[in-house]
């Protein structure tokens, strides 16, 4: 066809001494190679570079522009046409229907993935049907494959469906097995698939089932094969790379590629992508060098598999390890009730349990604790009519029942359900295993968080011995006793002890864990916090200025653990003298948090508390009193008028209502908070003795005023 079309430009061009009617192509290249003006000559719609090279004009003051499908050109040759912005898409929409409704031409142009032809398709359809953006919008979700048949495109011999159909038959006659990986991919989401990773494990060739096992089987564990494919479905442009092993297949490829299926080749293909998706998931969802494959993943597991698959669970479990707790939580929130209304597991199935379980857990991670004690303690009495009292499971409830009671803020309640089920795990499941040593841990924890904290580190120094003979003394759970024997070891007055202790096991936890580990963080971090603790404040704003990047790059810049030590880092730096640049931090930090954590978490509250107290100490005294008092109806809301960290924001509301000038009120604020903090707290309690204390001080203030400054100057001193 070139060659007779070449036949009749040599003849246009006219130069008949150069015209050889054997060789139509030698005579056009002569004359463009003598042509005095510049020329242009395109070559539309090639399939590949050896159908057109003889044609090419090798010489003369022109250009040659080439238009494809195939992506494989040399380098500083190719010029890849993106497809349109969904602004830029929009405008078009706009100005090509003459509908203004701009809200509706952006939410189409995504539904059509910026495709011009698309696009053009679908303005001449809405212009020849006179329907209106917002008409047409709900008719394409309804009939996409119709749709994409109908509206004739300006300038454009076929339809969107007829272009990309003809490239898939094409395919799969000339490459079934990348016709075949093109079906599997048009059942992913729209996103980059990491195709290597899909395609490497062999042993998913028995989850395909037959037919498609027969077309995609050999691609699995060949990555010679699977380059193969991937090179057909580039020669169509059915996929484009997208960097590090990504491909990515445009919305309305797999549009076309779903819509040629019948409704039972569509179920064994989606079943296929829902296999090689659940085969790809990564076993330890725990380790960060697996949060990079699970974030790739993400969105094709939420389009093809089910959520009472293991993939999906091992998704969800994903999100809450990484730090993404709102969402891990509606994911089990979603998978809990799948599984209560499948028929293969129904509301007491022990995976539904579990599922209930998760939820619970993250519902407290994710900023909730009350509500995860509630979920805990309803979901108790399921598991021991069930599984019974004495079930592993039933046991395990009742320690995280035990714990988020803690979380909750009734310290007290938690130290005595793990005191209550202590004795019942050692009898049942014996002394020395690993559930009654978790058990008898939490008591500890939460008998220092009660008030003891010398009981909470002599019984983790009782503890430690036993762990480290049952389990090893390299074992995580006996390397979280070291850490919480070192925390408690502080609490109870020996900041250097605790500083020296976590100084001995962080080298360890680098060893076992590797230094990029969450629990390896946790421990760097503690050390910086007890170098400060100890008197070496420069030392722990250093460590953690040090620690931040770290935790920033294997965590993730919004990691909560990450925002916490960004917290810390603002903490030190004040405490070294730098107030203001405490304040200035965490103003930065707060807004991170509230968008990631929510504005009602627990860590988002503390800094809005460290960031009034921050401003203070900044020299705006009415500034840390305004905000004290924003923040203090959300503490009573969020934990109740009576947890520790409400008290704490009376506390410090009455004090800086007086450094503010309000010495009556900051008085007859603490006359207020005294008696419940002695009620709650006890009278002996830290809080309760300062509270004590700031009502003398500012009762004198409020009365006499050369004594009370006497008074001010040695409280401060």
């Amino acid at each position: 066809m070139l060659a007779a079309e070449f036949a009749v430009l040599a003849a246009q061009l006219g130069a008949r001494e150069l015209v050889d009617a054997r060789d139509p192509v030698a005579s056009v290249h002569g004359v463009l190679a003598r042509a005095g003006s510049g020329w242009l000559v395109v070559f539309d719609n090639v399939l590949d570079r050896a159908s057109v090279a003889q044609f090419v004009p090798p010489a003369g003051p022109g250009r040659v522009v080439i238009t494809t499908q195939n992506q494989h050109w040399p380098p500083g040759q190719a010029l890849d046409v993106p497809i349109l912005e969904r602004e830029v898409a929009a405008d078009f929409l706009v100005n090509r229907t003459g509908d203004p409704d701009r809200a509706a031409a952006r939410e189409l142009a995504a539904q059509l993935g910026g495709l011009p032809l698309a696009l053009e398709q679908a303005a001449a359809y809405m212009q020849a049907t006179a329907t209106t953006l917002d008409r047409y919008l709900p008719l394409f979700r309804a009939r996409q494959a119709d749709l994409l048949a109908r509206g004739e495109a300006s300038g454009h011999p076929m339809d969107v469906a007829a272009t990309l159909g003809l490239a898939l038959s094409r395919l799969a006659s000339e490459t079934p097995a990348a016709a075949g990986l093109v079906r599997v991919l048009a059942f992913l989401a729209p996103e980059p698939v990491p195709l290597g990773l899909l395609l490497a494990a062999e042993q998913a060739a028995d989850l395909l089932g037959p037919q498609v096992a027969a077309v995609v089987g050999p691609l699995l564990g060949d990555p010679v094969a699977a380059g193969d494919a991937i090179t057909a479905l580039r020669r169509y442009s059915l996929v484009s790379p997208a960097g590090n092993g990504l491909v990515v297949v445009h919305r309305l490829v797999q549009a076309i590629t779903r819509a040629q299926l019948s409704a039972e080749a569509a179920s064994q293909w989606e079943q296929a992508a829902a296999a090689l998706i659940d085969a790809a998931v990564p076993a330890d969802v725990q380790l960060p060098a697996a949060w990079s494959v699970c974030a790739m993943l993400l969105p094709h597991a939420r389009a093809v598999l089910d959520l009472t698959s293991g993939g999906m669970w091992q998704i969800a479990l994903y999100l809450g390890c990484s730090g993404s707790y709102p969402a891990a939580r509606d994911l089990f929130r979603q998978i809990a009730d799948a599984h209560k209304q499948s028929d293969a597991y129904g509301p007491e199935h022990p995976d539904t349990l579990g599922t209930c379980y998760d939820l619970a857990r993250l519902t407290g991670w994710a900023g909730d604790a009350a509500g995860a004690r509630d979920q805990f303690a309803a979901l108790l009495p399921i598991s021991e009519q069930v599984q019974g009292p004495e079930h592993p499971d039933t046991l395990a409830t009742r320690h995280s029942l035990a714990r988020w009671t803690g979380r909750a803020g009734d310290a007290s309640a938690a130290r005595d359900q793990l005191a209550a089920l202590l004795p019942i795990r050692q009898q049942v499941q014996g002394r020395e295993h690993p559930g009654a040593l978790a058990s008898r841990h939490e008591l500890a924890y939460w008998t220092g968080e009660a008030g003891d904290a010398a009981g909470a580190r002599d019984q983790l120094a009782a503890l430690l011995p036993i762990r480290e003979q049952v389990l090893g003394p390299e074992h995580p759970d006996t390397l979280t006793s070291r850490h919480d024997l070192a925390a408690w070891t502080g609490a109870s007055g020996d900041a250097a002890g605790a500083r020296d202790q976590f100084a001995a096991l962080l080298p360890i936890r680098e060893r076992v864990q590797g230094p990029n580990h969450p629990d390896t963080l946790t421990d760097r971090a503690s050390l910086a916090r007890w170098t400060g603790e100890a008197g070496d404040g420069a030392g722990a704003r250093d460590q953690f200025a040090t620690l931040l990047p770290v935790m920033e790059r294997v965590l993730g810049t919004e990691h909560p653990d990450t925002l916490t030590a960004w917290n810390n880092l603002a903490f030190w730096a004040g405490e070294t003298g730098d107030a203001a640049g405490a304040r200035d931090r965490l103003a930065a930090l707060l807004p991170v948090r509230e968008r990631v954590q929510g504005p009602d978490h627990p860590d988002t509250l503390a800094t809005r508390h460290a960031l009034a107290f921050w401003t203070g100490q900044a020299g705006d005294a009415a500034g840390a009193r305004d905000q004290f008092a924003v923040l203090l109806p959300s503490r009573e809301r969020v934990l109740g008028c009576e947890h520790p960290a409400t008290l704490a924001v009376r506390h410090s509301l009455a004090r800086w209502s007086g450094e503010a000038g309000d010495a009556a009120g900051a008085r007859d604020q603490f006359a207020v908070l005294l008696p419940i903090v002695e009620r709650v707290l006890g009278p002996e309690h830290p809080v309760t003795l300062s509270a004590r204390h700031s009502l003398t001080f500012w009762a004198g203030e409020a009365g006499c005023g050369s004594l009370c400054e006497l008074i001010r100057q040695f409280s401060r001193t």
